[in-house]
């Protein structure tokens, strides 16, 4: 550790015997492995490698799509008919658009977004927690227990509201990024205590999604739900919990490739980006931030009883006042309150290597499933160059959509199923207005945690998996055509339904019969619900497999499919015709096209 004078190892040596005693003495006499820098160097290319194998594999059978869906199902929900118009029109070339949308996106505040505003306002739609305070919603579902069933309401609450944004919002951008760090920073929406302040917890990501990472950090470790996900809000000097201090370590910052295990912390390489810096962690490490964080808790009765309204509070007599080494610093005993664990917030949030694993995840969300390295270094230094901009996160964003890697990137992601559930609504036209416990949203919200991959459902820290072989498997692709198959036959605008894909009224209202192109025979159906679902046409084999379902026995170019619903097994060009339409709508949502990004 070149970074350390003689007289500093020396001292470091003795914080570790102080503590630790004859372990302490232990670790110090061991060595650290041979060729240890050129060996993660090593780990993190194979781990590439194999998030290379798991990659999207059926780009080659498809048709590349133009610019601007390229790019909205990159960095929105997915394109529609009116967001694509709406791309196009603000430049005259593809870089001076896509400059012009990002630059949009990145400032939600001043984009208008009345239709979600109406949605969640509406007392019909039952949202009733989303606008309390962590006060109230630590009085009304974690003290009162208003009644049986009731303590989820907050967190259910969120999940429905995450569909309502994704599907309505006119801030894409900021609900994908928030969608991001809620997989970053993730916190189980469904145990005890994390659903009765989950309004809370989703409210500190919205604020930072763009904002300082550094800033960010330290809200997320002071949030009453991350608190009480990994046991930090009962971790004392007598009894140091480790999980969130390896978790911020693990997952937050640094990233597990650059784990080193069980050895002495004063044998760990210089960073060859910058030798101020370790180049990685070890479980000392983790050992030394568990005791810097400790006195970091919620005031929830516990020590004080009259304090108990869920908000954070330091307790200096539960925090750990000993000397510290951490990442190669020495924190001495009883610094002023908090500095302990602020000074290894700042170790961290200035990290080359948290540079690197931050900007390899937002690249890989929003780029491909492997980030390319030129790209990963270019961001990376964007990001520690603004390491203390408060708007550190939205310059880095910045350099990485508007790069030529996302110009030129297609097919190199999936869709998740939530994705897929939010596009579908999102390009068929949708103008349901969920209701909290409705039947129908609770029905759909069961189909879409049955994908595996339901909202904040994700039990682990780690967060939803980003890569495409996570969501290939046979499980998986069953639930999310179920889900999507349902979507089609949910029922239109009849009495006592909900409208969810309004599937017969777009066609309707689109193929209105006044010409030749526009009368339902197969090839026109197909045309058009590609055309609106996709942005464009697929492959010729792909469409004419479509129109070959469509038009049954009749000729797709020039039958004129009736709009009527009645059977005739005799005669299959005229055999549920509405309902052919409505599943060849699902076939769509169910091929690779719509499924990639």
């Amino acid at each position: 550790m070149g970074r350390m004078t003689q007289t500093e190892r020396q001292r470091a040596e003795q914080v570790l015997i102080n503590r630790y005693g004859e372990a302490g003495r232990h670790l110090l006499a061991t060595k650290a492995p041979p060729g240890l820098a050129e060996n993660l160097k090593l780990r993190t290319q194979t781990a590439a490698s194999a998030t290379a194998e798991q990659t999207f594999s059926t780009k080659a059978a498809m048709v590349t799509p133009p610019f601007a869906v390229r790019v909205l199902n990159h960095l929105t929900y997915g394109a529609t008919a009116q967001s694509i118009a709406e791309f196009n029109a603000l430049g005259t070339t593809n870089a001076a658009r896509l400059t012009a949308f990002v630059e949009q996106q990145l400032y939600p505040g001043a984009i208008a977004d009345p239709l979600v505003n109406t949605i969640l306002d509406d007392p019909l739609g039952n949202f009733t927690t989303l606008k309390l305070t962590l006060q109230e919603q630590w009085q009304t579902y974690v003290i009162d227990h208003v009644g049986p069933g009731t303590g989820p309401r907050p967190a259910q609450e969120v999940q429905l509201a995450a569909l309502v944004r994704a599907v309505y919002s006119k801030r894409q951008l900021h609900e994908m990024t928030v969608g991001f760090w809620h997989d970053h920073f993730n916190v189980f929406a469904r145990d005890l205590f994390q659903q009765s302040v989950y309004v809370h917890y989703t409210n500190v990501i919205r604020t930072h999604a763009f904002g300082n990472f550094r800033t960010f950090l330290e809200a997320i470790a002071k949030s009453t739900a991350m608190m009480y996900y990994l046991d930090n809000a009962f971790s004392t000097v007598s009894g140091p919990n480790e999980n969130f201090a390896r978790e911020l370590l693990e997952l937050h910052t640094l990233g597990a490739d650059n784990y080193l295990g069980h050895m002495n912390p004063l044998e760990v390489p210089d960073d060859d980006e910058d030798p101020a810096f370790p180049i990685g962690y070890v479980d000392a490490d983790v050992y030394a931030t568990a005791e810097a964080l400790t006195g970091w808790t919620v005031k929830n009765g516990r020590g004080v009883a009259t304090e108990n309204d869920g908000t954070f509070v330091y307790r200096s007599q539960w925090h750990d006042d000993y000397p510290k080494l951490v990442l190669g610093m020495y924190l001495p005993a009883a610094q002023a309150n908090m500095k302990d664990g602020r000074d290894i917030l700042d170790r961290l949030a200035q990290h080359p290597k948290t540079a690197r694993y931050i900007c390899s995840k937002l690249i890989r969300r929003f780029v491909a499933d492997v980030p390319p390295p030129t790209l990963v270094t270019s961001a990376a230094q964007v990001f520690r160059n603004n390491w203390t901009n408060p708007e550190q996160i939205r310059i880095t964003l910045r350099h990485i959509l508007t790069s030529p890697e996302l110009q030129n990137s297609w097919g190199n992601k999936a869709r998740r199923p939530f994705e897929v559930l939010a596009a579908a609504l999102r390009a068929g036209g949708t103008n349901w207005a969920p209701q909290f416990n409705g039947a129908t949203a609770n029905f759909l919200l069961a189909r879409l945690t049955e994908t595996g991959n339901g909202i904040y459902e994700w039990q682990p820290p780690n967060g939803y998996p980003d890569v495409a072989g996570a969501w290939r498997g046979t499980n998986t692709r069953v639930t999310t055509w179920r889900m999507e198959n349902w979507l089609q036959d949910a029922l239109e605008n009849g009495a006592g339904s909900e409208n969810v894909l309004p599937i017969l009224e777009i066609t309707r209202q689109n193929l209105t019969g006044g010409t030749a192109a526009t009368t339902w025979t197969a090839q026109n159906l197909v045309n058009f619900w590609c055309r609106r679902l996709l942005g464009y046409l697929p492959t010729e084999t792909h469409r004419i497999e479509l129109v070959n379902f469509m038009a049954q026995n009749g000729d797709p170019l020039t039958y004129v499919i009736p709009d009527t619903n009645a059977a005739s097994a005799a005669d299959l060009k005229n055999h549920y015709n509405q309902q052919r339409i409505k599943s060849m709508v699902a076939l769509i949502l169910m091929s690779p096209e719509f499924t990639s990004r």
